[in-house]
């Protein structure tokens, strides 16, 4: 059971057009080459996110994504809504057999569980922006060399 790839390519799609930081945008097919996915992929994509309000696009030669919104007025969780329409802990399973003494109750408790595990990736979603994607980001590009300077060890 294969996880959504959805999200994390849309964060990385937001990510490059902050990084950009360009009026005129990037087209699918750039952000499908960073992303190392088919343009189309990237297309839907952007679409969802156009629809939920947190980029723009323009069609033709000139034409391209641009982000709507400033990074950090971009939450995790609305990035997460916008691509993922299913809870990621959606009870879609079949019904269990209701003759058994765990199938008879085993759904109302894992609708439960799931529901008290959604709730917290949404809280814990709400709680960071694209501006925190890309300052980490930041972080993350020091060299090694460069953070063992700065913590006053030798190279």
């Amino acid at each position: 059971m294969a996880a959504s790839c959805k999200f994390a390519f849309a964060i990385h799609v937001l990510a490059v057009l902050a990084y950009r930081d360009s009026k005129s945008g990037a087209c699918s097919d750039a952000l499908a080459g960073s992303v190392n996915t088919n343009p189309v992929v990237i297309r839907r994509l952007l679409s969802q996110l156009r629809n939920a309000g947190l980029i723009k696009t323009h069609k033709g030669m000139r034409g391209g994504a641009a982000l709507e919104l400033a990074p950090e007025a971009i939450t995790l969780d609305a990035v997460y809504r916008a691509v993922e329409p299913q809870a990621s802990f959606a009870a879609d399973r079949p019904l269990p057999n209701q003759g058994c003494p765990v199938g008879v109750g085993i759904t109302r408790v894992l609708d439960e569980v799931f529901a008290s595990a959604q709730a917290a990736l949404e809280a814990a979603l709400k709680e960071r922006t694209l501006r925190d994607v890309l300052n980490a980001m930041k972080e993350e590009a020091v060299s090694p060399a460069a953070k063992r300077l700065e913590s006053g060890k030798a190279a």
